[in-house]
């Protein structure tokens, strides 16, 4: 797994990658500048600095803070050392040594990073090179704690493509076939009165009135009521999400509670019973109780069966998280790995979230039964069990654009709590609602494309993108906690969409090896033997790591796939210019010689098409007889 130690370390995103490549989303490229900037960017200060690089030592050079970034070059000429930042990522800032410090590099800035790896930074202490360093990067880094904005409202970046159109949910619920006769749609949320988290947009029972809603939103953990995600398209069994019923310690009822979910069961003509699955432990579940929350008995819903998934709350992730962290960054330690790589249990945690959603897919394909998933609130959990099934079940959101519009409805519009989780620009560090929630989700779906390697449209850039600007701030596709605070903030007309910068490059994000497959249904292996740690992302910024690198035939496909498009837009222009050739006045009779280049265009298109296609096709055969 290890290999040589190297003297070139470059450290930045995927995109920033692609930001140096291309000018395509509108970065800056004077080349009279040290640092790459976004429209809207602006150059707050640079410092020469000592980089304690954990793998190659110290390395001298000039960091560059912008309002968005942190960017540090190299000034040895042995190093082509880069570093790109974007502040967003950064969790903690903390001064490093004192006035008395005398040991070598010993005084500077240590910064933590949410994306698995720190930054260590040696300065001189005369001239409060420090203090003026740690301030700025405190400001921008954590502008809500300055009545700053995040960098999203300042960003200016066009693209020629709107990312926030992506998702509308009347045409998304029209896609699924509905409404229907047994569900509607209602407003009754257009102004978030009856659930401040939930989205404008509910599809309900038809038998259920606005305040029947109503009523039952009283018994349930932030008003989040029941309400379809998901309905199959020809057993019509669907997936409905919610919060936990307020029970509490005296196990109250409440009829219009229990009759409303009998409503939803009879939705289904097919089976007699509505499957509860209930993401938490079952001591957790009863110990909620004591804070007014509970579960749904069997005296009080006799017509639903419940199931509990033993899925851990959000600081069980976290703290299984940082034990990732300290295993993979800066050291891995090769002799111990496996059993460091166990002791943290995140593999553990991944396979029950996998486990979850196979049983929910599972149910409502094969058992042909409806079903109810919640946790405690219905934002985290739940999004991941009712997000991971519906891509099992649902070959759209396997695509580029149905995966967004899944991200977008299930977890945007339905509340996760993502500035609560991530912590955009705040600098608490210690917030005890800081967690994983979304990355680990987006892992299960990095799993699943590994077991199913035809079945998605897109690629593992396209996740770790995703994960990249969950952090970054530069767009606002994940700012704020509900659909409701980014009305007031009006972040669909201030900021850019993430879907904008994707969409408009899509091509960069394709899996070639996907093969549309319309009513296929993905179970997934949830067994530990076949779930294995997502090295490029994990353990990206460990140049000792060897990374996973793209399959050769995969490569090779790719290659062949250009080299068409390239004979293929060749020939075309050739066919133009032979076309031009002909449409001028004759001199001369026209002769079977004259007509030949435009015969022998099409000819050689047609036998180079043939003949990458074959290859192509004969690469992809090899590789699917070896998976």
């Amino acid at each position: 797994m290890a290999s040589a130690s190297t003297s070139k370390y470059n450290s930045h995103s995927l995109e920033n990658e692609s930001i140096k490549r291309t000018s395509r989303d509108g970065v800056n490229r004077d080349l009279t500048e040290a640092v790459p900037r976004l429209p809207g960017e602006t150059l707050i200060t640079d410092k020469e600095v000592i980089y304690i690089c954990p793998f190659n030592g110290p390395i001298k050079g000039r960091v560059y803070i912008t309002n968005y970034r942190l960017y540090l070059r190299s000034l040895e000429t042995d190093s082509a050392l880069i570093l790109d930042v974007p502040l967003g990522v950064i969790s903690r800032i903390e001064k490093m040594g004192g006035a008395t410090s005398r040991g070598e590099n010993s005084y500077g800035l240590d910064i933590t990073c949410k994306d698995m790896r720190n930054l260590r930074f040696a300065l001189k202490q005369e001239g409060h090179s420090r203090r003026d360093m740690f301030e700025i990067l405190t400001r921008y880094a954590f502008p809500l704690a300055h009545s700053l904005p995040l960098f999203a409202f300042l960003n200016e970046e066009k693209f020629n493509v709107d990312g926030w159109t992506v998702y509308n949910p009347v045409e998304e619920y029209r896609r699924q076939g509905l409404p229907n006769h047994h569900w509607r749609i209602t407003f009754i949320n257009k102004c978030y009165e009856l659930c401040d988290t939930y989205p404008a947009l509910l599809v309900v029972p038809y038998r259920a009135s606005d305040d029947d809603l109503r009523r039952v939103a009283t018994f349930r953990s932030r008003n989040r009521i029941p309400v379809l995600s998901w309905i199959h398209p020809e057993n019509k069994t669907v997936i409905v999400r919610c919060s936990q019923p307020l029970v509490g310690m005296s196990g109250k009822r409440n009829k219009d509670d229990e009759k409303y979910l009998d409503v939803i069961r009879e939705t289904n003509k097919q089976i007699s019973k509505l499957t509860i699955y209930d993401a938490r432990p079952s001591v957790n579940a009863v110990a909620n109780k004591a804070t007014g929350g509970g579960y749904e008995s069997d005296d009080a819903y006799h017509n639903a069966e419940l199931f509990f998934l033993d899925i851990h709350n959000i600081h069980v992730m976290r703290e299984s998280l940082k034990k990732v962290k300290d295993i993979v960054y800066p050291n891995v330690e090769e002799s111990h790995w496996l059993s460091s790589l166990e002791s943290t249990h995140w593999l553990e945690h991944i396979k029950l979230v996998l486990t979850g959603a196979i049983q929910v897919a599972d149910k409502v394909a094969s058992g042909k039964s409806s079903v109810l998933v919640h946790c405690s609130d219905g934002w985290d959990r739940t999004a991941q069990l009712t997000s991971l099934a519906m891509l099992m079940l649902d070959s759209f959101y396997r695509s580029i654009e149905g995966f967004e519009i899944l991200v977008q409805k299930e977890w945007i519009s339905f509340g996760h709590k993502f500035a609560s989780r991530i912590g955009h620009g705040d600098k608490n560090h210690t917030d005890a609602d800081r967690s994983p929630i979304f990355l680990q989700f987006i892992d299960c779906v990095w799993q699943m494309s590994k077991q199913f390697p035809t079945a998605f449209e897109f690629n593992e850039q396209f996740l770790i993108i995703i994960l990249d600007h969950l952090y970054s701030c530069r767009f606002g596709t994940f700012l704020f906690n509900c659909e409701s605070a980014r009305e007031r903030q009006k972040v669909t007309e201030r900021t850019v969409s993430l879907w904008s910068l994707i969409n408009s490059n899509k091509e960069k994000f394709k899996n070639p090896f996907y093969t549309k497959e319309i009513h296929r249904v993905l179970y997934p292996v949830a067994s530990m033997r076949h779930l294995e740690l997502w090295v490029n992302y994990y353990i990206r910024w460990n140049p000792r790591i060897k990374q996973q690198q793209p399959n050769p035939v995969e490569q090779r496909y790719m290659e062949l796939l250009t080299l068409l498009d390239e004979y293929i837009k060749r020939l075309e222009e050739l066919q133009l210019a032979n076309s031009a050739q002909l449409s001028d006045p004759p001199t001369s009779p026209s002769s079977p010689s004259h007509m030949m280049p435009h015969v022998q265009t099409h000819f050689l298109r047609g036998t180079l098409a043939l003949h990458l296609e074959l290859e192509i096709k004969a690469i992809a055969d090899f590789h699917l007889g070896h998976l």
